[in-house]
C-alpha cells in the first residue's frame, strides 16, 4: 500500500462526499457518489489509512466526519478479522486524534466530537477490560491535557454507560464483563467526574466576570456541562452509596449549581435522577439531606430567580425540572416516613410545602398539574396527613384549586397569563383541552383527599363561591353563543367560572357526606344553599346545566329535610322542557339538548339513589310525567323514556308484584296500543313499508327544515325506548324475604339458583314478536335491492354518522362546534341518527331481556330459532359497524347471564352458526386487507380512498377484537358483563401492549365453554378462528387471544384423537403469528410461550411437529436434536422451565418477525472475551489475561 494510493483514493472520496452534501447535485450524481462511498467502506482493504487521512485537522468538517465514520465502520464490522497490529495501530491513532487531532473545545463541531467518542466506545466494547486493562488510565492521562480532551473523555464515558447499561446494545457476556468492571472502578470514575466538575466550575466562576478571559471561561463551562451530562448517565444505576458518599458531597454540589445560569438545567437533571432513585429504603435515607437548610435555600432561590425573569424557554424548562425535583423529594419523604427507617418529619417541611404551593399557583397550567400526584400522596400519607403543617396548607391548597379549576390558558387566546406558557406546552387548543380535562379529573381526586382532612373548610369555600356566582352579573365575553344573543359560549368568562365552581362544589360536598358523621353535617347551611340554587332563574343553557349539577350535589341535604323534595322536582321538571326561545321551530343546539338530558338524568339518578325518599311523592311525580307525555311534540322520545324510567325505578319500591304489574300495564298501555296496531305490524314486518313509513324513500327539497315523516319515526323510537327503559329498570326486591312477601319469588332452579318473576314480563313478551320483526326488517334494509329504494336525499341514510367515524379514527372533536351546533344539521343526519339509535336500542333490549326476565325469557318457545331468523338474518350485508354493537350489547350479555340449564336449548344452537359465520367473514376481510397492503401502489379512484380504507381496516380490527372477546368470555374467563359494554371505542388501547405475558396458569374452560366444545361445529369454528386470528394484523387481539384463549381451547381437545395435520396446522398458525407480530415484545413473548406449550405437550405423540420445526429458516438442526432428545427422554432430569423455554426460543428465532428498521440492518458481531477470573480480582491494572487462542500475549493494547 503506497502513500500515493491512499492520497488518490482520498481525493476521490472527498469529491464523492462533496457531491453527496452539495444541494445542487443531481440525484443521479448523488446516488453514484453514495454508492462509491458505501462500496469503499465495505470492500476497500486500506480503509484505516484513508479514514485517518480524511480525519486530519486540515480537512473540512464534512470530510473529517466522513473519515471518522469510515473508522467507526471498520471497528464495528471488520474488527474480528483485523490483525492484532492493525488494531493497535488504529487504536493509537484514534487516541492521538483525541490528544491532538481536533480543534479546540469551542471551535470543534459537535458531530465530530460525537463520532470520535463513538469510535473509542466501539473499541472498548470489543476489548475492555481483558485486552485493554489500562483504558481508564489512558483516558485519565488524556483528560490532563486540557478542556478539549476532558470533554471528549466525558463523551466517551457517557456513551459507554448508555450502550452498556441503558440501551444494552451488546451481547450478554460482554455487557456483564463491562458493567462489572465499571462497577468495580466506579469510585475512581465518580471521583474523576466530580473533580473535573468542581475544578472547571471553580475556574469558570473566577473567570466569567473578566471579559478578557471569556473564551477560557466558556471552555470550562463546556466541560462542566459535559460532566453533568455524563453524571446523569451514571446516577441512574450506580450504587446509591456513590451518590451519597462524602456526606452527600455530590448532592451538595448539584444544589449549589442550581444558581449558576449556564449549568443549572444540567444540575437539576442530575438532582432529579438522584432523588427519583428507587431501591432499599435504608440506602435512600441520606437523600433526606435535601430537606436541609442549604439545599432548600438553593432550590427555592433558584426557583424564584428563574421565575422572576419572565417567560424565557430556558428558564421555564429549568422551572419544570425543579418542580419535578420537589415532587420526587415528596415521594421519597412519603416512602421513608413511617417505615422502619427511623426518619423524622424534616424541620423544613413547612418551607417545602410553601415552595411546593408556589408551583401549584404558578400561571403555567403544566406546572400546576405536575404537583397534583405529590399533593395526593401527602394528603393520603398516614403520618404526614396528621401533621399540623400539612393541615394548615389544606385551605391554601383548596383556595389554589379554585383558581386552577378555571379552564383558561388556551394557546390561541390571550385572556390569561397561562396562555403564554401554554404556547410552549401545547400544539393546539384541542391538545390543551384534552390535557386540561385529565388535569381537572386529577384535581378532583386530590380535592376529595384534602377534604377528608378538613371537610368543613372545603364546604364553606364551596358555599361562598356558589353564592358569589349566583349574584355575579353574566359576562359572555367577546364570543357570543350561536344558540342565542347574550348567551354564553364555552369560552365565556361567566361559564368558565360557573363550570369550575360546579366541579369544586361537587367534589367537596360528596366528600363531606362520606367523611363526616351524620350529626355533624351542616344541614341548615346546605339547605340555605339549595334554596338559593332552586330560586335562581337563567335562560342560559350552559349556566343552567351547571345549576342542575349543583342541585344534584346538594340533594343529599334533602334526606334530612324531605319537605324540600317537591321544590327540587319542580325545578328539574321545568328544565326537562327547557327552550331558549319558546315554541321555536329551529333545530335545538347541543347545549339546549344537554340541559334537557341533564334534567332527565338528574331525575333518574334521584329515583335510583333515593327511591325511599321519593316514594311518598310518587303520585305527584306520576302526574307531572303524564302531563308532559300528553303533548306528543313537547319532548323527544329519549326524554319521554327517561321520565318513564324514573317512574319504573320508584315502582320497584312498591314491593308488591300485582300493584307494580298493574302500574306497568297502565304506563305501557299507549305503547302497546301503538306497537300492536295493524298498521304498525305491517310497517314493522315489511322492509318496503318501513322505508316508506319513516320517510327514507323521499326526495326532500329543503333538507334543513322539511321532514314530513319525523312524527312517524318518533312513534317507533318512543315504543322501542319505552320497552328498553322498562326491561332495564323493572326489578324484583333485592332481599329474598321481601321478594317472597311481595309475590315475586317462584322457587329454585335445579342448580339452587332462586327464580323470580319480573312484573314487566307479561307486558314485554306481548310486544316481543313485533320487536323481532323490526330487527329482521332492519337487517333486511341492508339488502342491495332495499338500499336502492332509499330516496336521493337519504341514499346514505344507513351509513355511519360523522361523529362515529371520528371516534373510530380517533379524531378530536372541534371544541366550539360541540355546543353551538344543532344536534343534527340536516334531515339526512337525523335519519342516520334514527337508524343507528334504533338498531342499538333493539339489541340493548335483547341483551337486557335475559337478566331482566330470566327463565320467562329463556323458555320462550323456539327462542333460538326466532333469534337466528331475526337478529342473525342477512348478516352478509350487515356492515361491520352494525355487527360490532350487536355482538357487544346483545350476544355477550345474553350468553353471560344465561343459566346452565338453557345452554343446550338456547346458547349452543345460536353460537354454533354464529361462530362459523364470523370466522368466514373475518377471514375474508383480513384477506382483502392483506392483499391491499401488497398492492398498495395501485391508486384507487375514490373520492377519499385513504381515509375510507383506514376506517374499514380499523373497523375490521375492532370487530375482530369484539369476536375474540366474545369467544374468550364464552369459553374461558368469567369477565364481568360490563367489561366492554361501556367503552365506546377501544381504539386508544393500541399502544397499551403489556409485555408481561405468562398466561394465568388456571385459565380453565367455563361450563359453557365445555358445552360448546362438545358440539363439533362450534368447537371447530372457535378453535380455527382463535388460531387463524394470530396472524391477522391486530396486535391487541393477537395478544389477548394468545394469552387467554388458545391454550385452554386446545387443551380441551387434546384427550381426543387429533389428526396429525390438525396438530401441525395449530403449531404452524402460532409460528405464522410470530412472523407477523414478533416485532412487538408483548405478542412475541406470549406467542413463544404458546408455541412452547404446544410443542412440549404434543411432540411426544406427533413426530410431525419436528418436521414443522425443521422448515424454520436458519434452524440449527443439531440444537433441535438435542432439545428433542431431552424432551422425549423421560428419565433425564428436567432442565428448569426458563432454560428450556430460552432454548426453544433460540430454535424458532428464524420465524420471529423483526421491526422494519431492523430487517435490513447489517449485523454487528461482538465476540466474547475470555471470562474474567472468578477468584478475588486483583486491581485490573495488574491483571494479566490470556487471549482466546491461548497464545499468552498479555494484553492487546499495551500502555
Amino acid at each position: 500500500m503506497s502513500a500515493e494510493q491512499v492520497s488518490g483514493l482520498c481525493e476521490q472520496l472527498v469529491k464523492a462526499v462533496t457531491v453527496i452534501m452539495d444541494p445542487a447535485s443531481t440525484q443521479r450524481y448523488r446516488l453514484e457518489a453514495l454508492k462509491f462511498c458505501e462500496e469503499f467502506k465495505e470492500k476497500c482493504p486500506i480503509c484505516v489509512p484513508c479514514g485517518l487521512k480524511l480525519a486530519e485537522k486540515t480537512q473540512t468538517a464534512i470530510v473529517r466526519h466522513f473519515g471518522l465514520q469510515i473508522l467507526e465502520h471498520v471497528v464495528k464490522y471488520r474488527w474480528n478479522n483485523m490483525p492484532r497490529l492493525e488494531k493497535v495501530y488504529l487504536k493509537n491513532n484514534v487516541m492521538g486524534l483525541i490528544s491532538s487531532g481536533t480543534q479546540s473545545i469551542l471551535e470543534e463541531e459537535s458531530h465530530i466530537k460525537d463520532v470520535l467518542s463513538r469510535i473509542v466506545v466501539e473499541m472498548i466494547k470489543r476489548e475492555w477490560p481483558q485486552h485493554w486493562p489500562d483504558m481508564l488510565k489512558e483516558l485519565d492521562t488524556l483528560s490532563k491535557q486540557g478542556e478539549t480532551q476532558t470533554e471528549l473523555v466525558m463523551f466517551i464515558l457517557l456513551r459507554l454507560a448508555e450502550d452498556v447499561v441503558t440501551f444494552q446494545t451488546l451481547p450478554t457476556q460482554r455487557r456483564r464483563d463491562i458493567q462489572q468492571t465499571l462497577t468495580q472502578n466506579m469510585e475512581k470514575i465518580f471521583s474523576f467526574l466530580l473533580t473535573a466538575l468542581q475544578q472547571n466550575v471553580n475556574k469558570y466562576r473566577c473567570m466569567k466576570t473578566d471579559l478578557s478571559q471569556e473564551p477560557k471561561a466558556q471552555a470550562n463551562c463546556r466541560v462542566g456541562i459535559a460532566a453533568l451530562n455524563t453524571l446523569a448517565g451514571y446516577i441512574d444505576w450506580v450504587a446509591l452509596s456513590h451518590i451519597t458518599a462524602d456526606n452527600c458531597k455530590l448532592l451538595e454540589m448539584l444544589c449549589l449549581l442550581l444558581n449558576e445560569p449556564e449549568l443549572q438545567v444540567g444540575a437539576a437533571e442530575c438532582l432529579l435522577i438522584a432523588v427519583s432513585r428507587k431501591g432499599k429504603l435504608e440506602d435512600r435515607k441520606p437523600l433526606m439531606v435535601l430537606f436541609g437548610d442549604v439545599a432548600m435555600h438553593c432550590i427555592l432561590s433558584a426557583a424564584q430567580t428563574a421565575d422572576g425573569e419572565g417567560l424565557v424557554e430556558k428558564h421555564y424548562v429549568f422551572l419544570k425540572r425543579l418542580c419535578q425535583v420537589l415532587c420526587a423529594l415528596g415521594s421519597q419523604l412519603c416512602a421513608l416516613l413511617g417505615s422502619d427507617c427511623d426518619v423524622e418529619t424534616p424541620a423544613n417541611f413547612g418551607k417545602y410545602l410553601e415552595s411546593f404551593l408556589a408551583f401549584t399557583t404558578h400561571p403555567s397550567q403544566f406546572l400546576r398539574s405536575s404537583t397534583q400526584i405529590t399533593w395526593g400522596a401527602l394528603f393520603r400519607h398516614e403520618v404526614l396527613s396528621r401533621d399540623p403543617l400539612l393541615l394548615a396548607v389544606v385551605p391554601k391548597y383548596l383556595r389554589a384549586s379554585m383558581t386552577n379549576l378555571v379552564k383558561v390558558g388556551f394557546p390561541s387566546k390571550a385572556d390569561s397569563p397561562s396562555c403564554e406558557y401554554s404556547r410552549f406546552d401545547f400544539d393546539s387548543d384541542e391538545d390543551f383541552n384534552a390535557f386540561f380535562n385529565s388535569f381537572r379529573a386529577q384535581q378532583g381526586e386530590v380535592i376529595r383527599m384534602a377534604c377528608r382532612l378538613d371537610p368543613l373548610t372545603g364546604f364553606q369555600m364551596a358555599g361562598e363561591w356558589l353564592k358569589y356566582q349566583l349574584t355575579a352579573p353574566v359576562d359572555t365575553g367577546p364570543m357570543n353563543s350561536k344558540t342565542g344573543e347574550g348567551l354564553c359560549s364555552i369560552f365565556s368568562p361567566s361559564f368558565v367560572q360557573w363550570d369550575a365552581m360546579t366541579f369544586f362544589s361537587e367534589s367537596v360536598i360528596s366528600q363531606m357526606f362520606r367523611t363526616m358523621d351524620k350529626d355533624e353535617i351542616p344541614v341548615n347551611d346546605g339547605i340555605d344553599l339549595l334554596q338559593l340554587v332552586l330560586n335562581f332563574e337563567t335562560k342560559d343553557p350552559l349556566i343552567l346545566s351547571c345549576v342542575l349539577t349543583n342541585v344534584s350535589a346538594l340533594f343529599p341535604f334533602v334526606t334530612y329535610r324531605p319537605e324540600y323534595l317537591p321544590q327540587v322536582l319542580s325545578k328539574l321538571f321545568a328544565s326537562v322542557t327547557f327552550e331558549v326561545v319558546e315554541e321555536s321551530k329551529a333545530p335545538r343546539t347541543r347545549a339546549v339538548k344537554n340541559v334537557r338530558r341533564h334534567a332527565c338524568s338528574s331525575i333518574i339518578k334521584m329515583c335510583r339513589d333515593y327511591p325511599q325518599l321519593v316514594l311518598p311523592n310518587f303520585e305527584m311525580l306520576y302526574n307531572h310525567v303524564k302531563q308532559l307525555l300528553s303533548n306528543e311534540l313537547l319532548l323527544t322520545q329519549m326524554e319521554k323514556c327517561a321520565l318513564m324510567e324514573a317512574l319504573v325505578l320508584i315502582s320497584n319500591q312498591f314491593k308488591d308484584y300485582e300493584r307494580q304489574k298493574a302500574f306497568l300495564e297502565e304506563l305501557m298501555a299507549p305503547v302497546a296500543g301503538l306497537w300492536l296496531s295493524p298498521e304498525m305490524q305491517r310497517v314493522l314486518s315489511d322492509p318496503e313499508a318501513f322505508i316508506s313509513y319513516v320517510g327514507a324513500d323521499n326526495k326532500i327539497a329543503d333538507p334543513l327544515l322539511e321532514d314530513p315523516s319525523g312524527l312517524n319515526r318518533s312513534r317507533i323510537s318512543f315504543c322501542v325506548y319505552t320497552i328498553l327503559g322498562v326491561v332495564k329498570r323493572a326489578r324484583w326486591p333485592a332481599a329474598t324475604e321481601e321478594a317472597k312477601a311481595g309475590g315475586f319469588f317462584l322457587g329454585y332452579l335445579p342448580s339452587g339458583t332462586p327464580m323470580y318473576r319480573n312484573p314487566c314480563t307479561e307486558q314485554v313478551l306481548k310486544l316481543f314478536d313485533n320487536l323481532l320483526a323490526l330487527i329482521r326488517t332492519h337487517n333486511n334494509l341492508y339488502m342491495p335491492e332495499m338500499v336502492a329504494r332509499l330516496g336521493d336525499t337519504f341514499a346514505k341514510a344507513l351509513d355511519m354518522l360523522e361523529v362515529e367515524k371520528n371516534a373510530i379514527l380517533g379524531l378530536p372533536q372541534p371544541l366550539l362546534e360541540l355546543y353551538d351546533s344543532p344536534v343534527y344539521k340536516t334531515v339526512l343526519e337525523r335519519m342516520q341518527g334514527f337508524f343507528c339509535t334504533l338498531y342499538d336500542n333493539c339489541f340493548h333490549i335483547l341483551g337486557n331481556a335475559g337478566p331482566s326476565m330470566q327463565q320467562d325469557f329463556y323458555t320462550v318457545e323456539g327462542l333460538a330459532t326466532q333469534l337466528l331468523s331475526s337478529a342473525f338474518n342477512n348478516l352478509n350485508n350487515i356492515p361491520d359497524y352494525r355487527l360490532r354493537p350487536m355482538l357487544r350489547v346483545f350476544v355477550k350479555p345474553l350468553v353471560l347471564s344465561c343459566p346452565a340449564e338453557y345452554y343446550e336449548t338456547l346458547v349452543c344452537p345460536m353460537l354454533g352458526p354464529l361462530f362459523t359465520y364470523l370466522h368466514m367473514r373475518l377471514s375474508q376481510k383480513w384477506q382483502v386487507i392483506n392483499q391491499r397492503s401488497m398492492l398498495c401502489e395501485d391508486d384507487a379512484a375514490d373520492d377519499n380512498p385513504e381515509s375510507q380504507e383506514m376506517l374499514e381496516e380499523q373497523l375490521v380490527r375492532l370487530l375482530t377484537r369484539e369476536v375474540m372477546d366474545l369467544a374468550t368470555v364464552c369459553c374461558v374467563s368469567k369477565k364481568g358483563v360490563e367489561q366492554n359494554t361501556t367503552a365506546a371505542v377501544d381504539g386508544d388501547d393500541d399502544e397499551a401492549m403489556a409485555t408481561e405475558v405468562t398466561p394465568p396458569a388456571n385459565a380453565e374452560l367455563t361450563e359453557l365453554g365445555k358445552c360448546l366444545m362438545k358440539q363439533e361445529d362450534v368447537c371447530t369454528a372457535v378453535l380455527i378462528t382463535a388460531y387463524t386470528s394470530l396472524s391477522w394484523k391486530d396486535t391487541l387481539s393477537c395478544q389477548r387471544t394468545t394469552t387467554q384463549l388458545c391454550w385452554p381451547l386446545l387443551k380441551q381437545v387434546l384427550p381426543g384423537n387429533l389428526l396429525p395435520d390438525a396438530v401441525s396446522w395449530f403449531f404452524t398458525s402460532v409460528l405464522k403469528g410470530l412472523q407477523v407480530h414478533g416485532q412487538h415484545d408483548g405478542c412475541m413473548a406470549a406467542l413463544v410461550h404458546l408455541a412452547f406449550q404446544i410443542y412440549e405437550a404434543l411432540r411426544p405423540r406427533y413426530g410431525e411437529l419436528k418436521a414443522v420445526m425443521e422448515q424454520i429458516p436458519d434452524i440449527q438442526l443439531d440444537s433441535l436434536e438435542q432439545f428433542d432428545s431431552k424432551l422425549l427422554n423421560p428419565t433425564l432430569q428436567k432442565v428448569a422451565d426458563k432454560r428450556r423455554k430460552d432454548h426453544f426460543k433460540r430454535l424458532i428465532s428464524g420465524c420471529i418477525g423483526k421491526p422494519i428498521g431492523e430487517q435490513f440492518r447489517k449485523e454487528v458481531h461482538i465476540r466474547n472475551l475470555p471470562s474474567l477470573f472468578k477468584k478475588v480480582k486483583p486491581s485490573l491494572e495488574t491483571d494479566v489475561l490470556e487471549n482466546e487462542d491461548g497464545e499468552g500475549f498479555n494484553v492487546l493494547f499495551e500502555p
